[in-house]
This record gives C-alpha cells, sequence and structure tokens, in this order.
C-alpha cells in the first residue's frame, strides 16, 4: 500500500470506482464518488494507473448514502450500496452512452427510459461459498470478500431473497455439524415461484447422520436440496423429492418456463418479466414474421415472441438447452411455431449465417463476450430489417454497434435495465434498423 494521498474524484469509471489524477496517473478509487475529496491508498501500481481504496472522506457528495448492508465494503457482493439507488441508474445509463460513444462511435438516435425495479432483496439466483475457518472457529456461509478467496464472516445479506438471507446462519450451523464440512465448499442458489432450491457441491458422500440434518433442515426451512458430486451433469435431487418443479412465470404472455438448479436464468424474475415486455414492444412481432432469437438459452425471449403468432426459430450453443426450449414450448402449447438448433454462435461465418436462411427480425442476447462473430455474417441478402439487442457488457455492444453501423443499421434507442442494483454490472437493450436509402 502507498502512503494516503488528497484527490478531488472527477466521475465514475464502468465498475462504479471514483477516477482522479495524480502524479501523470489515473487513479480507480473504490468507494469514491464524483465531486468528493478523498483520501486513498493503492494496492495496484502500474505505469499510467493506480488501483485504490479509498481511506478518506474529506468531503462526501451529495449523492452519497449510508450503505444498507452491514457487511459492505468487506463483502464483494455489491460495490454501489454508497450510492443513491436512483443515481445508479443515471450512472449506468452514462457508462452505457459513453461506451457507444467512445468505442461504437455512435450516439443513438432515442435513449429509451431507464428499467428498474426493487433494490433490496431482489437475487434470485446466486453461488454461495462455505468454508470452516479455524482460525475463528466457526462456519462461514457467504460470498467472497473483495478482491480475495476468503469467504465474508456475513450474518445477512441486503441483496438475496430475504427467505434465502435468512437462512445464512442457520445454514452455517447446519454445514458445521455435518462429517463432510472440509468437503461442502459451495451452495448454488435457485428460487422458483414454488420451491427454494440448495444445490449442495459435496465432494464426498454425506453420512446417514448427515442425511437426517439435511432432510431436517429442509422440512424446518421449507427449502429443497439438491447434491452435486462432480460436474454440473451430477446435480440431482436430494430431499424432499416431491418438491414442486423450479419455474417462472411471464404473466403477460401466458409463459411458465420450468429450469433446472443449474440453467441459465435471471438472477432478478420481477425485472426480467419488465425486460421482455419491452423487448417485444421494440421487436413488435406480428403473426406471419419469421423471427430469429440468437442465444436463446431456455426460451426466455422465443416462447413470448411466439405468443404473438410469428413463427420463431431459437439458437443456442449447448444441446442440453435447446433440449429443454423445446421442452418448454411444447410446455406452453407452443411447438406448433417454434424450432431450436444448437450452433456455435461464436464461430459463425457468412455461409453458416445463409444456411439458416432470411428472418424479418432478429433478436440477439449474447453472454458478456457479445456477439462479434454473428453481426460480422450478416450480408445484404439475409440482413433483417430490424434488430432487438440485449447486453450484459456495454463495451461488447458498443464494439458489435460499429459492426453493425459498417453493415448499413443505424441505432435507433438504446437504454439500461437495472437488472443488478448496487453492483456495477449494467443490463441494456438496443435497436437496429437498416438505413433507409437517401432519397
Amino acid at each position: 500500500m502507498t502512503t494516503d494521498n488528497r484527490v478531488k474524484i472527477e466521475s465514475l469509471d464502468q465498475e462504479g470506482r471514483g477516477i482522479a489524477h495524480a502524479d501523470g496517473k489515473v487513479i480507480f478509487i473504490e468507494g469514491a464518488l464524483t465531486g468528493e475529496i478523498v483520501s486513498y491508498a493503492s494496492y495496484r501500481r502500474k505505469p499510467s494507473f493506480e488501483l485504490a481504496q479509498m481511506t478518506t472522506l474529506h468531503r462526501a457528495a451529495s449523492i452519497r448514502v449510508e450503505p444498507k448492508c452491514a457487511h459492505y465494503g468487506v463483502c464483494g457482493g455489491c460495490s454501489m450500496q454508497h450510492l443513491d439507488a436512483r443515481v445508479q441508474v443515471a450512472v449506468k445509463q452514462r457508462i452505457l452512452e459513453d461506451s457507444l460513444e467512445r468505442i461504437g462511435k455512435v450516439k443513438p438516435q432515442t435513449i429509451l427510459p431507464a428499467i428498474y425495479g426493487q433494490a433490496w432483496g431482489y437475487r434470485e439466483r446466486a453461488r454461495i461459498s462455505a468454508k470452516y475457518v479455524i482460525k475463528k472457529g466457526k462456519m462461514l456461509v457467504g460470498f467472497h470478500e473483495k478482491r480475495s478467496s476468503f469467504v465474508a464472516d456475513m450474518q445477512s445479506c441486503e441483496i438475496l431473497e430475504p427467505k434465502i438471507a435468512s437462512l445464512i446462519m442457520p445454514l452455517a450451523e447446519l454445514i458445521e455439524g455435518l462429517s463432510i464440512r472440509e468437503k461442502l465448499p459451495q451452495i448454488e442458489v435457485a428460487v422458483g415461484e414454488n420451491v427454494s432450491v440448495l444445490v449442495l457441491r459435496v465432494m464426498a458422500p454425506p453420512t446417514e447422520a448427515d442425511e437426517a440434518a439435511l432432510r431436517a433442515f429442509a422440512d424446518k426451512h421449507q427449502v429443497q436440496f439438491w447434491l452435486q458430486s462432480k460436474g454440473p451433469e451430477t446435480v440431482v435431487p436430494f430431499y424432499p423429492l416431491d418438491a414442486p418443479a423450479l419455474s417462472y412465470s411471464l404473466p403477460e404472455f401466458a409463459v411458465t418456463m420450468p429450469f433446472a438448479p443449474g440453467e441459465f436464468t435471471q438472477v432478478n424474475s420481477a425485472l426480467n418479466r419488465v425486460m421482455i415486455s419491452r423487448a417485444m414492444r421494440l421487436l413488435n412481432p406480428q403473426k406471419g414474421e419469421r423471427i430469429v432469437d440468437f442465444f436463446c438459452g431456455l426460451g426466455n425471449f422465443t416462447l413470448p415472441i411466439a405468443r404473438s403468432g410469428a413463427t420463431v426459430t431459437g439458437i443456442e450453443g449447448s444441446d442440453a438447452l435447446v433440449k429443454r426450449a423445446e421442452q418448454n414450448a411444447a410446455y406452453n402449447n407452443l411447438s406448433a411455431n417454434t424450432e431450436f438448433s444448437a450452433r456455435n454462435l461464436f464461430v459463425m461465418d457468412e455461409a453458416l449465417l445463409v444456411s439458416l436462411g432470411k428472418f424479418d427480425k432478429w433478436l440477439i442476447d449474447p453472454p458478456r463476450d457479445g456477439a462479434m462473430e454473428l453481426v460480422k455474417a450478416i450480408t445484404p441478402e439475409i440482413a433483417p430489417e430490424l434488430i432487438v439487442y440485449v447486453s450484459c457488457n456495454p463495451a461488447t455492444l458498443a464494439r458489435d454497434t460499429a459492426e453493425l453501423v459498417l453493415r448499413g443499421y443505424v441505432l435507433k434507442s438504446a437504454g439500461v435495465m437495472n437488472m443488478f442494483p448496487q453492483t456495477s454490472h449494467v443490463e441494456s437493450i438496443a435497436v437496429f434498423a437498416k438505413a433507409q436509402p437517401a432519397c
């Protein structure tokens, strides 16, 4: 660590860190906000920049608030609790716009109103670590500390779904009493509308006494335990075996989506509903249209599109997810106008894309790496009239936007969706339309 230095914060970066300049370097300071005067201590130094932690707040900004969580600053789960929730959304909108302008060299014609929901207790998916710490003489259950592999010593969590948050201490007590406490490093949480599932990563089989303790805990707290002995394919239900299946619903589209604990779903089901509603309004699917949903997953967007009467093709890289999407289409009586295909969308080229045929509209919802190979493969013959792009990384969205502009598209609109309040994660949606020829 360096000695303290006093600086004024000029702006915030994409991780929510304060940006200042000192001694010819850019200083990124965790915990500092725009306009504040702070002292800092650096934990990483490079020739042109330093990463630092705020040590003293000399003058606070009006947008600073008291963090709600007692463990904020130690636990690595959140990074923006010291910033007013409404301002968090504005910061993320600025990050999106800056990324589009700086990387994509483009501005959207329209800024979409931000989508946001409840700021606390929203997280229904999580991976929580468990570790018995000899020096503390107790079992810790929680997220990792910031910049550390250590498990945070936490008794509560303000962003986890309230029922799951209330189980942090009971779970620590349960696992501490198991014979396999040293062989149980992780708990994966999946909350559905009718059941809450806890997947225990067990690196040794539980004893009969362990199993009895797990059953008693499940009965008392109304959860279902699953066990995972090795890779994802080994995840199996343990108790109770007659629990309802995991699922979430999209009432606006009369869709119910069953899912397994290890399958990807959005962590924030309430905001997911709002996101899908906006995507459908922007896409405006019509009966008779042919639409493709790239990176379709379980069919989160595919099935609402299909409900409009359009014919929809969902494409995903995983055979297992394609099978699940097909099952979900059948479950919702939407098999007649849906089809699914497993393809590696990160190695897409023009020939492969042409082989899929021409679609009227595209919906793209890629992981953080974006969809560069896909958009680079667009040719005039198969270019759709409209593309709705859902992004979880403004940098790759901006990069892909530049490519789409080169291929004759106009960025009609873009806006953020605060899927992860209290964190720096930026989810956004953008709409591209074919440029109209000049008169």
